[in-house]
């Protein structure tokens, strides 16, 4: 026999190796390792379960991933990938879908099927939550409402939105909906940064724009669309690097890189004039964001043009378009 001694030696074990935190039982109950206190009389058996069904995230929400996934609508299917460039499978789609959002996920769908808290039916899914198929699981897909899911199907097809063509077998809530004031909610540098984009200009410290050309200017055409002054010169930077005259080899023109007739639409003279330029941009971008309800989609339609994203159901798979939108998430993340 070991003992008590050694089966609380190897209970300790195990909660290190699932990542539970170490406790201290004293009289006034139970205290982690890191100082937060706890209810005593937990028992092991909960924190077992509560770490094997895996966590949830209700800083994230589930429109954030399901606009998250549609990033890669259109790459291919490629069995065991994980890397967008040459392909994904269906749980590399949900691992990176989530991963981008500072969401970790296992790698493979049977894992993903135990995730999260479970959803009783898909009468009760909300997008963002885990479909999956088969038992044992073979495959998975992201939902993303009225019996709608996006997935990366099988060899020779590609990430696509489709019906949920059968009943899931699992049905996995990882992320949250909504947060206290019922706003989009998103964790990671990239998603706080786009959930910071989407808020009143009004509401915003644009006191990290110091030392950003046209800083005033961003902060003024901000306000005047209800547009982050932060996204506008994220845009800036990545169209343009901040040069007012910069013409690039298609004739998108000056600082925010409006092609002429865009900038006619949007009463813009000179796309010369950073004024007007930053001005046209910013009506430009408080457009797409109604129309989307999302930054990314707003980025990829002022890029691509919001055409295509309806096209596409999402980013559109051009290469310039997929590249844009993260380069542009990043210097937003950039600027606080």
């Amino acid at each position: 026999m070991i003992g008590v001694q050694g089966v609380m030696s190897r209970i300790s074990e195990l909660k290190t190796q699932l990542g539970i935190a170490p406790t201290t039982t004293g009289t006034t109950g139970t205290t982690t390792a890191t100082g937060t206190s706890t209810t005593s009389g937990t028992s092991f058996a909960n924190a077992l379960a509560g770490a094997t069904a895996g966590p949830t995230s209700p800083g994230v929400t589930g429109q954030a991933v399901v606009d998250s996934a549609k990033k890669y609508l259109g790459t291919k299917y490629v069995f065991g990938s994980t890397d967008p460039a040459k392909g994904l499978d269906c749980s590399a789609l949900v691992q990176r879908a989530y991963k981008d959002l500072g969401v970790d996920l296992p790698r493979n769908s049977k894992q993903q099927a135990q995730a999260g808290t479970k959803v009783d039916s898909l009468a009760n899914a909300k997008p963002g939550d885990i479909l999956a198929f088969d038992k044992p699981v073979d495959h998975v897909a992201i939902y993303v409402g009225n019996n709608k899911m996006i997935a990366a199907p099988k060899p020779g097809d590609h990430v696509k939105i489709q019906s949920v063509y059968e009943t899931p077998t699992h049905i996995r809530r990882v992320v949250g909906t909504s947060d206290a004031t019922g706003a989009a909610a998103v964790t990671g540098a990239n998603g706080a940064a786009a959930a910071a984009a989407v808020r009143p200009a009004s509401l915003q410290n644009s006191s990290s724009l110091a030392g950003v050309p046209y800083a005033d200017m961003f902060v003024k055409a901000g306000a005047k669309y209800g547009v982050s002054p932060k996204l506008l010169a994220a845009v800036a930077k990545v169209e343009s690097g901040y040069n007012p005259k910069a013409v690039s080899k298609v004739g998108a023109q000056g600082l925010m890189q409006l092609m002429p007739a865009t900038a006619r639409g949007l009463g813009v003279d000179d796309a010369f004039d950073p004024k007007q330029a930053i001005n046209g941009a910013a009506k430009l971008l408080s457009s797409h964001l109604k129309e989307f309800k999302s930054v990314p989609l707003a980025l990829a339609a002022y890029n691509a043009g919001g055409g295509n994203v309806h096209k596409y159901g999402g980013i559109p798979p051009f290469a310039e378009t997929q590249a844009y939108v993260p380069k542009v998430q990043k210097a937003l993340a950039a600027l606080g």
